[in-house]
């Protein structure tokens, strides 16, 4: 798969006082693509909760390049940019992309799995590699140690 996208749609109460995007919307629609990425893959929340795991964030920054407002059609871009060969730690970014051309934010995530029982770090499943391999490489992606 060479690209993921879903559109999203602005809504009235995702404005701030400037009537721009607030910011913390940015961040909403990341982890709405990521989670419908999984989901539409197999890696469903059944299934995570089903196997005691889940994909946890270790830390999350945006880049604001162009402000978005009300009326604006958007586009958010899934890659994968790093990812340890065993899958336990990996980055994630994600382009907004407003009026069909112009890029409004790059957020940038690291990621690892968590047990959701014992709350420590930990390896997926294997059968949850290959659903996440799917996720559309970035341009300068790299497998890191």
């Amino acid at each position: 798969m060479s690209e993921y996208k879903k559109k999203v749609e602005i809504r009235w109460s995702d404005l701030d006082p400037n009537f721009h995007l607030r910011h913390s919307v940015y961040y909403d629609w990341g982890a709405f693509v990521r989670l419908s990425f999984l989901n539409e893959h197999g890696l469903t929340p059944a299934l995570m909760s089903q196997n005691h795991i889940g994909p946890v964030i270790l830390r999350e920054e945006a880049v604001f390049k162009k402000e978005i407002h009300f009326g604006d059609t958007i586009e958010v871009f899934l890659y994968l940019s790093k990812c340890k060969e065993d899958m336990t730690r990996w980055t994630m970014t994600h382009k907004i992309i407003k009026n069909g051309n112009i890029l409004s934010c790059v957020l940038t995530i690291d990621g690892a799995w968590i047990d959701t029982q014992k709350r420590k770090l930990t390896v997926p499943p294997e059968s949850f590699k290959k659903e996440f391999d799917a996720i559309p490489k970035a341009e300068n992606f790299e497998w890191i140690v």
